[in-house]
């Protein structure tokens, strides 16, 4: 028999994914955590308040399991594509926004960007999800712009190169100016091409080379 005060002793204080399972053994909650013993520990605390849904959804929980991750980027990643698999119920209810989110990797630029998006059109954008939680995917694609170094704004480009002055990215190196023609369009695109196979799912090895650059 699960014991869930005896299980929450033996929660490593690493990143990963905490899954929650009702009295059918269905997955009824999804989600990532910095420190899975700190996170799971929460919902457990009669002091923490966690919000009248989450509260009943705790009150359902019968036992739980985890997956430990490498980063937190890696769980981000994780947890998007276990909600999409599962659909949990209260992953559901609790979403902050009516309509599912996708990640849009913009292929038809010569210096693609990845951005949040509430719909998928038919273009040469690719396209990751839907998702059901917003809030993870807007963390996700933070990461990811912040890891591979990926420009966040929409110029024209390579139209509008050297028109205005780098923003500030740049100059916090967290992105190499293809608005100045700094980074080649090549070697900008070796970078989109890691994050698509990190968004694949793809990412072992590939965390830790970039966590060293940060």
């Amino acid at each position: 028999m699960f014991n869930i005060q005896e299980e929450l002793k033996k929660l490593p204080d690493q990143p990963g994914v905490y899954i929650m399972h009702d009295a059918r053994d269905a997955i009824i909650y999804i989600g990532k955590a910095v420190s899975l013993r700190k996170r799971v520990h929460q919902y457990f605390q009669a002091s923490h308040d966690e919000g009248i849904k989450k509260a009943q959804m705790v009150k359902q929980i019968v036992r739980f399991e985890y997956i430990i991750t490498d980063s937190e980027l890696e769980a981000l990643v994780l947890e998007c594509n276990l909600i999409k698999e599962h659909r949990p119920k209260y992953n559901t209810m609790l979403r902050d926004d009516k309509t599912y989110p996708y990640i849009r990797v913009t292929l038809g630029e010569d210096f693609p960007r990845v951005l949040f998006s509430r719909q998928q059109k038919k273009d040469k954008s690719r396209y990751f999800g839907p998702y059901t939680s917003a809030g993870a995917v807007k963390d996700t694609i933070e990461m990811i712009n912040k890891l591979y170094g990926l420009r966040t704004c929409n110029r024209n480009l390579p139209k509008d190169t050297g028109k205005e002055r780098p923003c500030l990215n740049y100059h916090i190196h967290q992105c190499d100016a293809p608005c100045q023609a700094y980074i080649s369009k090549e070697a900008y695109r070796e970078r989109v091409d890691e994050a698509l196979e990190f968004l694949n799912g793809n990412y072992s090895g590939i965390i830790k080379s970039l966590e060293q650059k940060i």
